[in-house]
């Protein structure tokens, strides 16, 4: 079961960070051309959304059931250990919650120009966070 579940975290994680920069990218070039912000623009910043949480909720089940996540906290002086027992953990939930914060937001405002700057901001501040503590060794170790 365990192997089952860090598969699919890191096998999802691929899908959210593509979602997820896809929300930015889309949210810079409304920012920039002025663009109406449409349903389309709506759907792309909620997918990426549920996808991140997702992404969380396959990664906590995967930190409780771990055989590393309870033994790596006596061993912090260990970087590998920390970073996917606390660093990771951490700084993701920090960057979901900073994307939530951007979906929450950008539906009080009526602006386009606002909404875009919303997810713009929110959701890359998320995605370059998710970027700095992903344990990038283990995906390029297989």
């Amino acid at each position: 079961m365990y192997n089952f579940i860090q598969k699919f975290h890191s096998g999802w994680a691929y899908l959210a960070l593509l979602l997820l920069l896809v929300a930015v990218v889309n949210a810079i070039i409304g920012v920039t051309s002025k663009k109406e912000f449409t349903a389309k623009d709506r759907k792309i910043g909620l997918f990426a959304l549920i996808a991140i949480h997702i992404q969380l909720l396959v990664g906590l089940i995967l930190y409780f059931v771990s055989p590393l996540g309870k033994a790596a906290f006596g061993q912090m002086s260990n970087a590998a250990l920390r970073l996917t027992s606390l660093e990771h953990p951490l700084i993701n939930l920090i960057a979901i919650t900073l994307i939530t914060i951007g979906w929450s937001q950008h539906k009080k405002l009526i602006n386009s120009e606002d909404k875009f700057k919303k997810f713009a901001i929110f959701y890359g501040l998320g995605l370059v966070l998710i970027l700095i503590r992903l344990p990038w060794s283990l995906w390029f170790q297989k």
